[in-house]
Order: C-alpha cells, then sequence, then structure tokens
C-alpha cells in the first residue's frame, strides 16, 4: 500500500521549515511521497495579499528540487475557487484508491479544525499528521470531529521561521540566504517579489 502525505499550503515563499517538516513526516511515516499542494485561493485568507499562485507554484517547484520522494501537485491552482482540503483528498482517493492518506498540518491548525469544511470527511480519508509549531503549546486544545479521529503527532524539531518573516526581510532589504533554498531566494530577487511598493 503506497503512503502519500499531502502537505498543503499558501507556500508563500516555501522556506526550509517546510522541507524539513515535510521530510521529518516522511522519515517518521515511512511516506513513499510527500507533496506540496500549493493553494489556488487559501479559504483563510481571503481579502490578505498574497503572491500569484503562478509565482508560488514555481517557487515550490525549485523548493522541493533533490529530493525524488517530494513532488508538486497543482490540482488546487487547476481546479481554482477556494481551497478545500476535503476536495483535494477526495481527487487523490480517486486517483489512488489503494494509497493510504496522510494529511500534514500544524499544532496551529488542530484547534481550529472543526471549522474546517466537512471535517469529518477529510478524516475519514486521511490520518491527520500533527506538527509541532513554535509557540502553539506541546498540546492544543482538541474540539470537535478531529478529537475522534486518528491523529499522529510528529515529534519534529519546531523551527521559528515562517513565510512572513521571510516576506519582512525581503521587504526591508535582509538576507534570506539559509531560510529558503537558494533557488527560490533567486526567483524571489529576479522577480521582486515582496519588496514595498514604491
Amino acid at each position: 500500500m503506497r503512503r502519500i502525505g499531502l502537505f498543503g499550503g499558501t507556500f508563500d515563499p516555501p522556506h526550509l521549515g517546510h522541507l524539513a517538516l515535510a521530510e521529518h513526516a516522511r522519515d517518521r511515516l515511512r511516506l513513499d511521497e510527500v507533496r506540496f499542494v500549493p493553494a489556488g485561493q487559501p479559504p483563510h485568507k481571503r481579502g490578505a495579499t498574497i503572491a500569484k499562485a503562478a509565482a508560488r507554484l514555481a517557487m515550490t517547484r525549485r523548493a522541493v528540487r533533490g529530493n525524488p520522494a517530494f513532488t508538486v501537485s497543482t490540482l488546487e491552482i487547476r481546479r481554482g475557487g477556494p481551497s478545500f482540503t476535503v476536495a483535494t483528498l477526495r481527487a487523490v482517493a480517486a486517483e489512488r484508491p489503494r494509497a493510504r492518506l496522510y494529511l500534514l498540518i500544524g499544532a496551529d491548525s488542530l484547534d481550529d479544525f472543526a471549522t474546517w469544511h466537512e471535517p469529518e470527511a477529510i478524516l475519514r480519508l486521511a490520518t491527520l499528521v500533527v506538527a509541532g509549531r513554535p509557540g502553539a503549546g506541546a498540546a492544543p486544545r482538541v474540539r470537535g470531529p478531529a478529537r475522534r479521529g486518528g491523529i499522529v503527532r510528529l515529534d519534529n524539531a519546531e523551527i521559528a521561521l515562517s513565510s512572513s518573516l521571510v516576506r519582512a526581510r525581503v521587504r526591508a532589504g535582509r538576507s534570506v540566504r539559509y531560510l529558503v533554498p537558494d533557488a527560490v531566494a533567486a526567483y524571489i530577487a529576479r522577480h521582486r517579489l515582496y519588496r514595498r511598493r514604491a
């Protein structure tokens, strides 16, 4: 049975914390593949200014190069509309009906899981894999369906790195080397992403 991890996010931009977490999950859960799934329209970031989907996809592809277990899915970007996790899981389950699916989320997302679109269906389709996040607490409160579903907690190193920190450093004209892969840093510089508007 193929074991597939799904790691969704805005990836604006993808950084080394994302890669470290995905690799830890791959190793810990013996995953055959970790699919990074950049959101087309993140439903939890409506009204927020984010980089265009094409740019986030290009950066994510550059970020995962070199790890044969990492792939990038365009499913949510191609689908259009709000990027609901349950729709993505249904699509992957239809494509790979014999696979076991694992959904990687941060501990900061677990407490809000009951507010996600069709959380019960998500738990029927995949095992939740909860990664520690700095400031999220070792055991966040769990409400609703996640309390009854299968949850795996990762003993990952909690890296205090976020996409918002990377964007802020770029806006301030500071280096992001060793925070993002070199290919991502080069893409950001070449396309002048995250700079202050003149």
